[in-house]
């Protein structure tokens, strides 16, 4: 087949690629590298800052529209699939549509679906916009539920939604928002993973638990590294003898990695489910994550042996308890961390990814 990824999250497309391309197919990622992540892309649409970056980006596009025909699948990473205002994007999407075979819109992460389904429904526990019957107040929830709620955003995932041939959601959150109203074309396929040889993980007991937080751009409020941080660090103060806490900001994605290396375990996502893509990255070196790990997480892969995330819910008391936890007993690392890989090589392998993507075009 031949395949148009178009935009990045989290290196999710980057990767999902490489394994396309190592089934056979022709696979082309078109995107602006997520940003400050610097993603590795075929097609680089990064955009300059102000509006004459906007203008310029536009002109870039438009230019490129007739190289971006022909293909089998295209697939959209987010409604907001190049770096431009929603109302631009209509058209784009329109004709993306005409002039290919099928279309895909992935639910993996911030949209319409996400952001109203946690807002009213809420049929997640918590999630980045509740809390139970809650809705979140802090800053990036509410600036996020006044982007994509009422808007060209909420209009333009509408019609994407509606009019594409399937969505793949990547988290089991995102399939939770999307599925009840797209039952038919809406799948669950696991993020993927490049996972490399077995890491080397010792049988003794370590005299330390090396634990790593990296902390994103002004979302760690958002996604709830201010209150892990607030807790590591509690749990150093208890125990100093005990614990290394490294804290990282705002790194680019090979960075955090290099930087990430050597950690017993990691500390991400307060309210989630589910490891996302830089926890899966983490498991995938034989680190474990301190995160979400919900028991729906476990059943969307059908996985009933393996436990390998330490689970915590959405607060300062959870995260002290659970860290405690492991730094008391620091017997328990070894087997966490080889369990961790043995998670990601099992669900999260990008050519058992890709296999699965590869199914699920074709069923279109």
């Amino acid at each position: 087949m031949k395949i148009l990824l178009l935009g990045e999250y989290s290196n999710v497309h980057n990767t999902l690629a490489r394994g396309l391309r190592e089934l056979g197919h022709t696979v082309t990622v078109v995107s602006n590298g997520d940003f400050w992540k610097n993603y590795p892309r075929d097609i680089d649409v990064s955009r300059r800052p102000g509006k004459i970056g906007g203008m310029l980006l536009m002109a870039k596009i438009y230019a490129l529209l007739p190289r971006l025909r022909g293909y089998d699948i295209v697939q959209f990473i987010n409604p907001v699939f190049f770096d431009l205002k929603a109302g631009r994007l209509f058209p784009l999407f329109r004709y993306l549509k005409k002039h290919n075979k099928k279309v895909v819109l992935c639910g993996f992460g911030m949209d319409y679906y996400w952001v109203n389904t946690c807002s009213t429904t809420m049929p997640l526990r918590y999630s980045d916009f509740n809390i139970g019957n809650e809705l979140r107040q802090n800053k990036e929830a509410i600036v996020e539920r006044e982007d994509w709620i009422g808007t060209d955003k909420e209009r333009l995932n509408l019609l994407m939604a509606e009019q594409c041939d399937g969505i793949v959601t990547g988290l089991y959150e995102y399939w939770r928002c999307y599925e009840p109203y797209f039952p038919k074309k809406t799948t669950f396929i696991p993020f993927p993973i490049v996972v490399g040889e077995a890491p080397d993980i010792a049988d003794e007991t370590p005299e330390k638990l090396n634990l790593f937080i990296g902390i994103s751009k002004n979302r760690s409020a958002y996604k709830g590294t201010d209150i892990m941080l607030q807790a590591a660090e509690t749990v150093k103060k208890q125990h100093p003898d005990r614990l290394n806490l490294k804290v990282v900001t705002g790194l680019p994605f090979d960075e955090y990695v290099r930087t990430m290396l050597g950690s017993d375990a990691i500390m991400d996502q307060l309210y989630s489910y589910t490891p996302s893509m830089n926890p899966l990255e983490a498991m995938a070196h034989g680190i474990i994550c301190i995160g979400g790990g919900e028991p729906e997480n476990y059943e969307i892969i059908n996985e009933t042996t393996l436990r390998p995330i330490i689970n915590v819910l959405p607060t300062y008391e959870s995260c002290v308890t659970e860290l405690t936890r492991l730094v008391t007993d620091l017997s328990l690392i070894p087997q966490l961390r080889r369990q961790s890989y043995e998670y990601v090589h099992k669900h999260h392998d990008h050519i058992k990814v890709a296999r699965q993507y590869e199914t699920f075009y074709h069923s279109l």
